[in-house]
């Protein structure tokens, strides 16, 4: 058996037949390409990396670029309006992220020990024709969220474009198309093109983008913080309690920390899904540990304390609480606030977009069809496919995304269960790699014609109730037949614990994924230290 060292512009490489040219010279983007492993599995985008390079601090910069954005802002802030106290908030805040950094060390390990994105690592639980149904799941999900937030950082732009162009007014008032107005277009446009542009260029520049742009959203909203701190009058000014209403009593006080904590584990339950996309270039797994914990725990307790100060200080300065960083900039009114504010909150969400919601679906719509599809057009696929869907007019309908996203949102639970449960539990973090990319009927992950029925029947099992805690409590409750609202903070917890659970007994019960010795030639061992 031979292999091919494959070198490409995309995050790995571009294209897929390998001839018999010379390898290339050693890079970040080459992977190796056996001669085992089919073409309708494998490309150079999907292939297992020939060398991971990515240090700690290069996690520890994701993680910046998706908590700094004006979603992590607003929600951060949002928690202190719970009617909790600061300090049992700032607790919940403490442990929602511990679980998380908890939860994404165990699910980047299959990926940075095989050298694979998210797409693949699923094939040796769900088959190898299987695994295409969560990769379109998490396609989708990241698909609508991409529109969502270029709409939301082209509101920043429509800020910038206002202060310093006065013509732009009309463009905003007096034309529309679709819903949206000629100066949301261009604004739209403009950060389309900008992403794509940023994406396009591989990983290694998305690697670049993001090690600077966290640092500079920090830099800035400390100048932010000592702005409304010192125009405020001073930190004794300040009230940091952004608890509304009557103080809670403890008891009464204990579920509403819990509901925090369950906020703060779903709002980063996609990118913990398919963080092996990432995970799959850190050199080592103790650099992915190492960036977890500075970039979620640490990076996200310091970011949330600057969103409180920042959102407490508009008391005093503005007169109003204001939890949005946009409106906040806004107000401050001075050209180079509005500038440098908007460019910053700009770069922070076009941040969070391509590392949650643009190197995703590359991925797994590559991963549907490899022959045809490659990372870079999968991206692209995205990128229409996130106009197509007007996403102003579907952020705006509270229906709309309720029933979209929530109902596929709580199949995010299951999968990572599933996931969680195949690895660790049942193939004891012993995987034969080559397997992965063969239709041979022979081989381990075949099971059934290419799906593995017990994880298909674990997902819906688990699904089921996921998607009800998910979907059902809002029309119940507007029926007027019982008020179970609540339950739907912990639809990912309820898919997660029934998909790992469901899993772990049909896999006992009824097994069917392979149980490998350490010592079998080609098994991945992920016990092994680095």
């Amino acid at each position: 058996m031979t292999a091919s060292v494959v070198e490409g512009t995309g995050p790995v490489a571009e294209g897929g037949a390998v001839g018999d040219s010379p390898a290339p010279k050693e890079n970040d983007n080459e992977v190796i390409i056996k001669d085992s492993y089919d073409e309708r599995l494998a490309n150079a985008d999907l292939a297992p990396l020939k060398k991971q390079s990515w240090s700690w601090y290069n996690i520890f910069a994701f993680w910046m670029s998706d908590v700094h954005s004006v979603g992590g802002y607003v929600t951060a802030g949002s928690l202190f309006a719970l009617g909790i106290a600061s300090w049992q908030v700032l607790i919940s805040l403490i442990v929602g992220i511990v679980i998380v950094q908890l939860l994404v060390n165990l699910v980047a390990k299959p990926s940075q020990r095989l050298g694979i994105p998210f797409p693949v690592t699923t094939r040796f639980v769900f088959g190898v024709k299987g695994a295409n149904i969560p990769a379109i799941i998490r396609g989708i999900i990241a698909v609508a969220w991409y529109g969502v937030q270029t709409f939301l950082a082209s509101e920043s732009l429509d800020i910038i474009f206002l202060k310093f162009i006065p013509a732009s007014h009309a463009l905003a008032t007096d034309y529309s198309f679709l819903g949206l107005s000629a100066l949301g277009w261009i604004s739209y446009g403009v950060l389309w093109v900008t992403q794509a542009t940023v994406f396009w260029r591989g990983m290694d520049t998305i690697r670049s983008f993001i090690d600077w742009a966290g640092p500079l959203v920090y830099a800035v909203m400390f100048i932010l913080a000592i702005y409304l701190v010192v125009k405020a009058g001073g930190p004794s000014h300040i009230n940091l309690n952004l608890s509304s209403g009557a103080p809670l009593s403890f008891g009464k006080s204990i579920p509403v920390m819990i509901t925090a904590v369950a906020l703060v584990v779903s709002y980063f339950a996609g990118p913990m899904l398919n963080f092996g996309d990432f995970s799959r270039y850190a050199n080592t797994y103790k650099s992915v540990k190492k960036g977890n914990f500075w970039g979620l725990p640490v990076n996200f307790l310091v970011f949330s304390l600057l969103t409180v100060i920042c959102a407490s200080a508009t008391v005093p300065v503005f007169g109003e609480l204001i939890t949005d960083p946009i409106k906040t900039v806004e107000h401050i009114g001075t050209p180079f606030a509005v500038l440098l504010g908007g460019l910053t909150f700009v770069t922070a969400t076009v941040g969070i977009n391509i590392v949650a919601n643009f190197v995703s679906p590359a991925f797994d719509f590559s991963h549907v069809n490899p022959q045809k599809i490659s990372w870079r057009m999968g991206g692209m696929i995205a990128a229409v496919g996130s106009v197509i869907i007007t996403p102003w007019n579907w952020y705006a309908n509270d229906q709309a995304i309720h029933y979209t996203l929530d109902l596929l949102g709580s199949l995010i639970g299951p999968l990572f269960g599933i996931l969680i449960a195949g690895y660790f539990v049942v193939s004891k973090q012993r995987v034969l790699l080559d397997d992965m990319f063969t239709l041979n009927p022979t081989g381990h992950y075949w099971y059934r014609n290419g799906f593995n029925p017990n994880a298909w029947l674990a997902l819906v099992l688990a699904g089921i109730p996921g998607i009800a805690s998910a979907i059902l409590p809002t029309p119940l409750k507007q029926l007027g037949v019982v008020d179970i609202t609540w339950i739907a903070n912990y639809s990912w917890f309820i898919g997660a614990g029934l998909g790992y659970l469901f899993f772990v007994l049909l896999e006992r019960y009824r097994p069917q994924m392979p149980h490998l010795e350490a010592s079998e030639p080609g098994v991945y061992d992920g016990t092994i230290a680095d």
